[in-house]
């Protein structure tokens, strides 16, 4: 079909203004956000959304495992293009991860109703449940399950540090639906994601949209050190078996050993625990989590295998003990190309600067490209931050990502002329 026209934009001011409204629900304590997946403040987003999608003419899907589906029917009874991304938030989170992607989806059937614009495939807003991760692990945790990367037994058996199951918390704020998860993955025609990029290289290069080629793989290894605890005070230097000393001479090692993979590739440890954690004690054991991300499979099990080495030198040389688990990860992930010409080129179309760009973070599209074409489209942020209260991006930001957004979704939903 022949593309869209540069004149077509969406109302960027509405769009804004959602954003702000929805940031109303479950504000945080320094002007972000904290609405947790299942939490009331989550329960009463999505109310809200629901709403919205209701409004602008769509019906409202859900899964059992709460994942949300507005549809906008096309002229045709042919495969949908799915767009969304997810509503909730970290405990201290920002105002536009996730929110941006979903809020910009709903945006884009507004402005086709605005304009009496039809497609023949139906276009669907989702909202992922339990992106974040922050309540019950692992991240991306419905889009998983959706995609068959995580069974739905145990994923309702996630807990979170108080011990409440996620099946539990789905039933209690009431919006577990009755839809199997996943039953719509072998009908989808393609999935777009319009997210922030979470890391500083838009902003600081001036470019406007992020066209996302692939998505970083990921590897967690928790590293458990193990000492004694001896008194700081008495006990001689030469025969302490200091688990926090250590922990530190590791850290060093998965620094150097990010560095060696430049520019990449990225490591560090922000999980960590050290054990009895008194002023007054050597540390007799630590506990922490490196965190080794590439869009190189190859270099990220390099890294791993590295670690290995070096943690168990370390150790040796210190008379610590040492073991290594892998407790989380997944592969990097090769974006569609045929979704992501389709993003680049909206965003020439509409004049837009881009960039082709690798997402450090995880996403559901990661998930969503195993089952279905899918690409991402990514908005600078002030910073970079994110998983901040701070957490900012500019109106024209988020205008041009929605902008870029409903060029991409309609072009493969195909508008009928």
């Amino acid at each position: 079909m022949a593309a869209a026209g540069q004149n077509l934009r969406i109302d960027g001011d509405r769009l804004w203004d959602s954003l702000m409204e929805m940031a109303q629900i479950g504000p945080g304590v320094a002007g972000g956000n904290n609405r947790q997946t299942l939490t009331d403040a989550d329960a009463e987003g999505r109310a809200l959304f629901q709403r919205w999608c209701e409004a602008a003419g769509c019906t409202m899907g859900l899964d059992e495992i709460g994942n949300m589906f507005a549809t906008r029917p096309g002229t045709e009874d042919l495969p949908p293009v799915y767009v969304g991304s997810h509503l909730d938030t970290q405990p201290t989170g920002g105002k536009y991860d996730g929110v941006l992607g979903v809020l910009g989806g709903l945006e884009i059937l507004r402005t086709l109703n605005d304009l009496g614009i039809k497609t023949r495939h139906p276009i669907v807003v989702t909202n992922w449940t339990n992106e974040e991760g922050t309540r019950f692990a692992p991240a991306m945790l419905a889009s998983g399950v959706f995609a068959g990367v995580h069974s739905q037994d145990w994923a309702e058996d996630r807990t979170d540090g108080e011990g409440k199951r996620f099946g539990d918390e789905l039933d209690r704020i009431g919006w577990r639906g009755e839809e199997p998860v996943g039953a719509r993955k072998d009908k989808m025609r393609a999935f777009f994601e319009l997210h922030i990029e979470q890391g500083p290289i838009l902003e600081a290069e001036g470019v406007d949209i992020g066209v996302v080629t692939h998505g970083q793989g990921l590897s967690w290894t928790q590293v458990t050190v193990t000492g004694k605890d001896a008194h700081t005070g008495s006990t001689p230097m030469p025969m302490r078996r200091n688990a926090g000393l250590g922990m530190a001479r590791i850290l060093e090692a998965v620094d150097a050993i990010a560095l060696s993979h430049a520019p990449h590739a990225v490591g560090a440890a922000g999980h960590i625990e050290v054990h009895p954690n008194s002023r007054n004690v050597i540390p007799g054991q630590t506990v922490f989590t490196v965190d080794f991300r590439s869009p190189d499979l190859s270099v990220i099990q390099g890294m791993e295998a590295q670690l290995a080495i070096e943690a168990n030198r370390i150790c040796d040389e210190m008379g610590l003990e040492v073991d290594l688990e892998k407790v989380g990860g997944f592969d990097p992930v090769a974006f569609d190309e045929g979704c992501v010409t389709a993003v680049r080129a909206a965003a020439e179309r509409l004049g837009y600067s881009h960039r082709d760009i690798i997402s450090g973070a995880g996403h559901d599209a990661c998930w969503i490209n195993r089952v279905a074409p899918t690409a991402m489209v990514m908005c600078p942020c002030v910073d970079g931050l994110s998983h901040n209260e701070a957490e900012e991006i500019t109106r024209d930001w988020a205008r041009a990502g929605a902008d870029v957004l409903l060029h991409a979704v309609i072009e493969t939903a195909e508008v009928v002329s």
